[in-house]
């Protein structure tokens, strides 16, 4: 969405709050008081350990994180982080040259393989992949067309993947890769169904585009008369649209994040990116592939951006957002807000661990 300078992912078994499983290795870990913020007074002592970046000057709205060592931070400045180390430390291996650019999604595949996005009008959109841990880059992909303007990555696997543009001629845009983001075309607009006036993508976390499996995708929007998830079952090739009571009908309003646990359970976090508007009935929830939504009964209190499932659960679910991180177990029906420090998007991992990054150069993972 054309807005510079607003918003436009493995052990043992533990719990990790209100007898949610997440897992002992969790529970292993440990933090000075100094940098945590506790995660609800039924937490157990978990909570978000801040990572020092050394990048207080950055905002990172790309997360990709690999395990509970390895992360990677897309953002501001040309920006792009890596750690190897759980956030001990971080080595800088942003592309040479690309210091002008806004990064807003980074997709990881491990330690040394990652590609990223920078967004904008023309030229400004482009893709990096990376195959030696950031040591070198190469530009693999330069939007040329003045009206496109690229919002965020996701990937089926480690050589299938999609970025999502805002509509060009009345359709949303979609980039396919079938070589790990080496290389990328533009897919027929024949199976997207028409934008609604004003609606486009917002490059607030690099979620609002995320996969499922092998074939199944979703968009998310904003900016239109109603706030919309578009679905695909063939990496992009054909969509369905369906409405969200997510409110919209504003250009700073709509669903910023998806987030699916499987091709049939998802949630939907928005609301209204402005500080200090409200942003009331900002979730929903899905249990059939995102054909239908329905309204979250308890709604986090405030805009989020960014959301994730905690590592396999069925029913636990975090989201973020500059206001705070609010907890889900009961699969997205009811939300309570458990930290108040400013996060703009969140990941999870399969060997039990989750990150969040945000403003000001932070980036936490969750321990106990």
């Amino acid at each position: 969405m054309r807005r510079s300078g607003s918003t436009r992912r493995r052990g043992r078994t533990g719990r990790l709050v209100a007898g949610v499983v997440c897992g002992a290795a969790l529970a292993a870990l440990t933090v000075p008081a100094a940098e945590a913020r506790t995660l609800g007074a039924d937490g157990g002592g978990v909570h978000w350990a801040v990572k020092d970046t050394g990048t207080p000057q950055v905002r990172f709205r790309g997360l990709a994180a690999v395990d509970r060592h390895t992360a990677w931070l897309a953002g501001t400045r040309g920006t792009v982080l890596r750690t190897t180390d759980g956030g001990s430390s971080w080595r800088n291996v942003s592309p040479p040259g690309a210091g002008g650019l806004e990064f807003r999604d980074v997709e990881a595949f491990d330690a040394r393989r990652a590609v990223v996005l920078a967004i904008g009008e023309g030229e400004a959109s482009r893709v990096y992949r990376t195959d030696d841990g950031g040591a070198t880059w190469t530009e693999s992909f330069r939007n040329t067309d003045p009206n496109a303007f690229y919002d965020c990555l996701a990937f089926f696997d480690r050589r299938h993947g999609l970025a999502l543009g805002d509509p060009v001629d009345g359709r949303f845009r979609i980039l396919s890769t079938s070589d790990g983001g080496r290389s990328w075309r533009v897919l027929p607009a024949e199976g997207m169904p028409p934008a609604l006036d004003g609606e486009a993508g917002f490059a607030a976390s690099g979620q609002c585009l995320v996969t499922s499996g092998a074939e199944d995708v979703w968009l998310a929007t904003g900016g239109g008369a109603r706030a919309r998830v578009l679905h695909s079952a063939d990496r992009g090739l054909t969509w369905t649209a369906a409405d969200t009571p997510v409110p919209a009908g504003d250009p700073a309003k709509g669903v910023f994040a998806l987030a699916f646990r499987d091709r049939t359970h998802g949630l939907a976090v928005g609301g209204d990116y402005r500080p200090g508007r409200p942003s009331p009935h900002a979730a929903a929830v899905t249990a059939d592939g995102g054909r239908t939504w329905t309204p979250a009964a308890t709604p986090p209190p405030a805009y989020r951006s960014g959301a994730a499932w905690l590592p396999h659960s069925r029913a636990a679910a975090l989201a973020v957002g500059p206001t705070g991180t609010d907890l889900t177990t009961d699969g997205g029906r009811t939300w309570r807000t458990i930290d108040t420090g400013s996060y703009d998007t969140v990941s999870c991992t399969p060997d039990l661990s989750c990150w969040a990054a945000g403003e000001q150069g932070r980036a936490a993972r969750l321990e106990r």
